[in-house]
């Protein structure tokens, strides 16, 4: 278990992380999501004691990072696939890490065969590509068999098949009962891999509940229905009581507050055919974007369009067309 408490640090006069306080428990995957700037990178790296908290703490197990003897037998990471020594092979740069934290060489093996490195085990990292380079990384952090594992982006640079393997990885090592802690851009992917989340903005802590909860609580969720017979239906509802919201755009009716079950019962009692009856539930990027739209430093704005309107004709230079990033106020 991780518990942060208080976490906070400053930069001069920039706050990066805000009196952060939560748990990040064992068994399930962690997600830790929020905007560019929001502050996690600053918050992984307290975590593992790279940067120095301005106030609060992080304890690992009950301890600080830096008391833990061996610590890549309690906490493996990954935070920057490109941090590995350049003129050293794969092999030798786990072997370095082994070493320094008395791991048995045979585990250098183990885990340069779990990511499927062992065929350039001998050549130098820094030939190595950026998915290599992940693998090479993901390596490190699952050298010391730790109970605890912290990835910042893990499947960037990975191939189709090498992102269905960490994912694979991930709830695995969570279902043995190991505290994994996930950061990501992509939430696609997040939404097939972590089942609890933490969500920052501005160095502050937003949300911190089950995938399924926070979902349900930051998205809309509604019944979509299509029939032949619309202003019919509409009447049947509205005489129920359930409000019919029309989408000329697609023909279609929107229901907010019954049930799938319930509306298709209502139909059949009155004999309405359906084409279509389906629940609609948000994907975790609209939960996402909704709850932290206040918390986004910079704005982009579609082709052609500015902050407040149609973008000028002309008068823009070459490197805007297009492109619009809109500070918030007081920036």
């Amino acid at each position: 278990m991780i518990e942060l408490e208080g976490l906070s640090k400053r930069f001069g006069t920039t706050t990066a992380v805000d009196h952060l306080s939560c748990q990040i428990r064992p068994g399930v995957v962690t997600g830790f999501l929020g905007p560019n700037g929001a502050g996690k990178s600053t918050t992984m790296r307290m975590m593992l004691d790279l940067d120095n908290p301005t106030s609060g703490t992080v304890r690992v197990y009950g301890k600080h990072y830096r008391e833990l003897s061996e610590p890549l037998r309690h906490v493996g990471a990954l935070l920057d696939a490109k941090a590995m020594h350049g003129g050293r092979s794969a092999y030798n740069n786990l072997l370095c890490l082994a070493q320094s934290n008395r791991i048995p060489r045979r585990r250098v093996d183990e885990v340069l065969d779990l990511v499927g490195l062992t065929a350039v085990a001998k050549k130098k990292s820094k030939g190595f590509s950026l998915g290599m380079s992940q693998r090479l990384g993901i390596a490190s952090a699952l050298l010391g068999d730790p109970e605890i594992l912290m990835f910042d982006e893990p499947v960037n640079g990975l191939d189709p098949e090498g992102i269905l393997w960490i994912r694979n990885l991930m709830k695995g090592l969570a279902a043995e009962g190991r505290t994994i802690f996930v950061s990501s851009h992509l939430m696609s992917e997040m939404a097939l891999t972590a089942d609890h989340l933490v969500v920052i903005g501005q160095g502050k802590l937003l949300a911190d509940l089950p995938m399924a909860d926070f979902i349900q609580q930051n998205s809309r969720s509604y019944v979509r229905l299509r029939t032949p017979q619309q202003e019919r239906l509409k009447d049947v509802l509205h005489d129920a009581g359930i409000n019919a919201v029309s989408v000329p755009a697609t023909g279609t009716l929107e229901i907010d507050g019954a049930s799938a079950e319930q509306l298709g019962e209502l139909a059949a009692q009155h004999q309405i055919v359906l084409h279509e009856l389906s629940p609609q539930r948000a994907s975790l990027e609209e939960a996402f974007m909704r709850m932290t739209a206040d918390s986004v430093e910079y704005h982009a704005h579609a082709p052609g369009m500015a902050a407040d309107g149609p973008a000028r004709p002309t008068d823009a230079p070459a490197w805007g067309a297009g492109f619009q990033a809109t500070p918030k106020a007081g920036e």
